[in-house]
């Protein structure tokens, strides 16, 4: 714990009709035990209350470690409480952008988040991108690799046409997946002795049940 002498006194500018105020905090501190500070002075909700210090949002977690920041005394803190989400109507409504924002599972290694914070906040890499770089496996990364580097040898050999047939063929051939035992396919000409999905409509079908009257 921090000593009394090591404590500063910030200034808490709260968004809304509520004064300004004082607070004594200590000098080098966590952003959740601040967070947890202000939303007890204040009797604020904690899982909404938003910190802004020196034009910069305070998260409290970053690369798996806690954030910790120095405060100076006179400080000025900017607190903003965050509306709740309004309260669907029953009906499932699927939200596009929720879907296609991407985070590392908690089990991530530490690398992993570090590289991950490194593209996300410094780059700006959109969330689409970095699900494609941290889904892909690293068998899948090496062919990648292995594609791009042969590509300008097909090219200098003017295969490059050929190059992309082939590409293309392989990647079909190697995503078809697996039957198993007992299953049939959709194709006839796959199956054994070209036996043919139930219900299946073809000329043969459809001559046999005109001479039959079934039309």
């Amino acid at each position: 714990m921090e000593d009394e002498s090591e404590k500063v006194e910030i200034i808490l500018k709260t968004i809304g009709p509520a004064p300004p105020s004082r607070l004594r905090v200590p000098s080098f501190i966590k952003v959740c035990d601040l967070r947890r500070l202000i939303a007890s002075n204040g009797h604020l909700p904690i899982d909404n209350l938003s910190l802004i210090l020196r034009g910069t949002a305070l998260c409290d977690i970053k690369n798996g470690d806690d954030v910790r920041i120095q405060l100076n005394d006179g400080d000025s803190l900017i607190v903003a409480v965050k509306p709740k989400p309004p309260v669907k109507d029953g009906h499932e409504n699927d939200d596009d952008d929720e879907d296609l924002k991407f985070q590392l599972p908690p089990s991530s290694s530490r690398w992993k988040k570090r590289l991950y914070s490194f593209l996300h906040d410094k780059l700006k890499f959109p969330d689409i991108i970095l699900m494609l770089i941290f889904t892909l496996s690293l068998k899948a990364w090496i062919l990648i690799t292995m594609w791009f580097i042969l590509a300008p040898v097909a090219h200098r050999w003017d295969l490059g046409p050929l190059y992309i047939l082939a590409t293309g063929f392989c990647l079909i051939l190697f995503n078809l997946g697996k039957r198993k035992a007992g299953d049939t396919s959709a194709y006839s000409i796959f199956n054994e002795d070209f036996r043919e999905l139930p219900g299946t409509l073809n000329a043969d079908r459809f001559d046999r049940d005109i001479r039959a009257g079934q039309f």
